[in-house]
């Protein structure tokens, strides 16, 4: 099951993932497993508490200029493993474009970036590969995800 988008006609930075886990797919939203740093993340870098709800974590998207979907609309995948992902159908990041301004993609992890450079690469929008904040990837701390992520989010940032 894919999610829809979340945006407004004002935001700017689109945040892409591959596909919900089966942890985000059993509470239906975007970074679910109660380990991936992703809102926590995403809430330091924004000098806002850590969103709860799904209402508060599209509350605190959305008054800052975020978009957040996945690469794929569809697909065949083991697990969570982005690795097995087989059949992948992308979502129209395109038409989500020519509705809001995007001007700077933000991957998160390798896997989304592979999969949004294959299927999306849009003339005029910034791509950029960051770490995953999945727990997958535990060797990459929480400082340096708030660091790496902090270039392009949060206060002091380069605007797209």
């Amino acid at each position: 099951m894919a999610f829809a988008p979340v945006y407004t006609r004002e935001s700017r930075t689109l945040i892409v993932g591959t596909w919900p886990s089966p942890k985000s797919r059993a509470q239906g939203f975007y970074y679910g497993h109660p380990q991936n740093r992703f809102w926590p993340m995403l809430a330091k870098l924004l000098c806002q508490p850590a969103p709860g709800t799904i209402e508060e974590k599209i509350a605190l998207l959305c008054a800052n200029g975020l978009a957040l979907w996945d690469t794929v609309e569809h697909c065949e995948i083991t697990g969570a493993s982005d690795a097995s992902i087989r059949g992948a159908t992308p979502t129209d990041i395109e038409g989500l474009c020519r509705i809001a301004p995007i001007r700077r993609v933000l991957c998160n992890g390798a896997a989304a970036y592979g999969l949004y450079t294959r299927f999306h690469a849009i003339e005029g929008v910034q791509a950029v590969r960051l770490p995953s904040t999945s727990p997958a990837n535990a060797a990459c701390s929480f400082a340096r995800l708030c660091e790496e992520w902090g270039r392009y989010i949060g206060p002091g940032a380069a605007q797209p």
